[in-house]
C-alpha cells in the first residue's frame, strides 16, 4: 500500500534485504524523488544492481517492501542485450518491442505506436539505424536501441543498468539528454553508474556500498563520500 505521506517521492524503499542467493542487500532504506535523474553508485558488488532488480519487480525482496506511485510497469533497460548476433531483427523492430508493455507481444502496432517508436529512434540519434540489424551494430548504437525501446514503453519509472558504459562521447551524450529529456517529461529515471561526471550531473544520488546505503541526497553531497 502506498503511503499517504510518499508526496513527490516516486518510491519508497524500507528495511529491504534482497539477493540472488546470499543476500546483497541489507536494510535499505530510501526515497527516490519522483521526475528527476537518480544515479546509483558505489564499488563492484556493492548491490546496485540488485536493487535495480528488486525495483523493476523482477526479484522478490528476501524482507522489507518498496512502495511505489505509480501504476506502468517500470521499463528496465540492461547493460548489454542478451539477443544472440544473428537474431534477424532490425533495430525499429528491437524498439518496437517496447510497445508490447502496452499493446502486447505480436499485436499489430497502431499508427500511435509507430510515432512513438520513430519519435524514441530520433531522441537517440538512431534514425539512420532503424532498417539495420540489431546484430550488426555496435556496442554504442545496440545501447542507444536499447535505450530507446526503454523510452518506447512510455512508463512513468525509467531503471538503466550502466546505460553508457564503456561508448563513446558522442553515444553517452545523446543517452544523456534523452535521460535528461525523459525526465523533464514526467518520468522518474534511476540510473547505476560508475563514472562520477554522469552522479555529478543527477539530481539525487545514491552511495551503495558492502550492500548497505552508504550515503544518499545531491550529488555534492555523496560524491565526496564516494
Amino acid at each position: 500500500m502506498i503511503d499517504d505521506e510518499m508526496h513527490d517521492d516516486a518510491l519508497r524503499v524500507r528495511d529491504l534485504v534482497a539477493g540472488h542467493g546470499a543476500p546483497a542487500l541489507h536494510g535499505i532504506r530510501t526515497a527516490i524523488p519522483r521526475a528527476v535523474i537518480t544515479a546509483v553508485l558505489g564499488p563492484n558488488g556493492a548491490g546496485k544492481s540488485t536493487l535495480l532488480d528488486v525495483l523493476a519487480g523482477v526479484l522478490a525482496p528476501v524482507a522489507g517492501v518498496v512502495e511505489r506511485r505509480g501504476g506502468t510497469r517500470p521499463a528496465y533497460v540492461v547493460q548489454r542485450s542478451t539477443a544472440p548476433e544473428t537474431l534477424p531483427i532490425t533495430a525499429r523492430a528491437t524498439v518496437a518491442m517496447g510497445r508490447w508493455a502496452t499493446r502486447g507481444p505480436w499485436r499489430r502496432l497502431t499508427a500511435r505506436d509507430r510515432t512513438v517508436v520513430a519519435d524514441c529512434l530520433d531522441r537517440l540519434g538512431a534514425t539512420d539505424l532503424a532498417d539495420r540489424p540489431l546484430g550488426t551494430l555496435s556496442g554504442g548504437q545496440r545501447q542507444r536501441v536499447l535505450v530507446a525501446q526503454g523510452l518506447a514503453q512510455e512508463s512513468d519509472l525509467l531503471l538503466l543498468d550502466e546505460p553508457a558504459a564503456g561508448l563513446d562521447a558522442q553515444a553517452r551524450s545523446r543517452i544523456d539528454e534523452a535521460l535528461r529529456q525523459a525526465a523533464a517529461g514526467g518520468v522518474t529515471v534511476v540510473r547505476v553508474t560508475h563514472d562520477p561526471d554522469v552522479a555529478a550531473r543527477a539530481d539525487h544520488c545514491l552511495l551503495l556500498r558492502d550492500g548497505r546505503l552508504a550515503a544518499e541526497g545531491p550529488p555534492a553531497v555523496v560524491l565526496p563520500a564516494a
